[in-house]
């Protein structure tokens, strides 16, 4: 979590919504990103997905088998599919977003992917809250 957390703040330097991820198998890391929506002109480009497609890359599979997510931020509808389709071993993330409640999480219990929220917590929230209140100044 604490490299997700970097990059979360390389994401907050080039004036995107601070949220970084890696991908780690066997224990070490295999793909890193963070949201580059903006930059790219991308509304799929999210750090999970960056990441995801990274991992279909290293494993020329989409499915990533055994591998586990390191997100900052509860990840939106659209990565959950993803995070689904790519058949991830466990999700771990930091901040909880205030957009649905951890009920949609249990979309992913039917499907065996373990989930290990609030590592981090309140770095995690303090890069997100500090992004969106300099944007308002």
């Amino acid at each position: 979590m604490k490299e997700a957390l970097i990059l979360a703040k390389k994401a907050n330097e080039k004036n995107e919504v601070p949220v970084g991820a890696v991908l780690v198998f066997k224990n070490k890391i295999i793909a890193k990103g963070y949201n580059n929506s903006i930059l790219k002109n991308d509304p799929t480009a999210h750090a999970e997905i960056v990441v995801l497609r990274k991992g279909g890359i290293f494993f020329k599979n989409y499915r990533l088998l055994n591998t586990i997510l390191y997100v900052t931020l509860q990840p939106c509808l659209m990565c959950l599919g993803a995070i689904l389709n790519s058949r991830i071993y466990k999700l771990v993330y930091g901040a909880n977003s205030n957009y649905y409640n951890f009920n949609i999480f249990k979309l992913f219990l039917k499907k065996n992917i373990k989930i290990k929220n609030n590592i981090f917590k309140y770095k995690c929230i303090s890069v997100i809250k500090n992004f969106f209140k300099n944007k308002r100044k």
